[in-house]
């Protein structure tokens, strides 16, 4: 006996969609499309108005890769930026958190992900030899390698020393250490041996 289908498939669809997104499970994706359901009909409108516009809207910048509405970014054509520095990055949403710091005046480079042999991502499908061009052409001083503290964000950082060894040209790394608010006990040994390592003067 077949199933009664109780939701209807336009909302069947929205759910399925919704839960392709990441973090979003089977039962945040039902809460998501009752609520669009539910609300104002205009307001979902301008949803679906914004998800058709997006990629239409976006473009990936010429000199950084990172996300912009026209060939360059705002950081790139920002005239109060640092030049001489740049801080090389995973994925445009790290640019949003350095930038949410308030603290970093310099300049960025989106990889696009990191080298990731086990997924089929070598150094070539990434924005690397971009950034030794740019290292090369332009006034650059320092490379922050602001990658994720992952295996493969350490792998691919220790990739891009390799690359810009022999130029004159100072390479540093995201400092490693204990969150704000943390518990000592609850910290795994390679953070609190960081930590140690990266000790200041207090």
């Amino acid at each position: 006996m077949k199933a009664m289908q109780i939701v209807p498939t336009a909302v069947e669809r929205l759910i399925e969609e919704l839960g392709k997104l990441p973090g979003v499970g089977p039962r945040t994706a039902e809460r998501l499309a009752f609520h669009v359901l539910k609300g104002d009909p205009h307001k979902a409108g301008l949803l679906g108005a914004a998800l058709s516009d997006l990629h239409a809207g976006v473009r990936a910048c010429r000199t950084c890769h990172n996300f912009a509405e026209t060939d360059q970014c705002a950081v790139c054509t920002a005239s109060d930026r640092d030049r001489a520095i740049i801080a090389v990055v995973e994925e445009p949403f790290d640019v949003v958190a350095i930038e949410k710091t308030g603290l970093y005046k310099g300049l960025y480079h989106v990889l696009g992900g990191v080298i990731s042999p086990i997924d089929g991502v070598g150094p070539e499908r990434l924005e690397i030899a971009s950034l030794i061009r740019r290292v090369s052409d332009e006034n650059i001083q320092e490379i922050i390698l602001a990658t994720n503290p992952s295996v493969e964000g350490e792998s691919t950082g220790i990739y891009i020393r390799q690359q810009l060894e022999g130029m004159p040209i100072t390479v540093t790394r995201l400092a490693r250490g204990l969150p704000v608010g943390g518990d000592l006990e609850y910290a795994d040994q390679i953070t609190l041996g960081r930590a140690l390592q990266g000790r200041q003067v207090f």
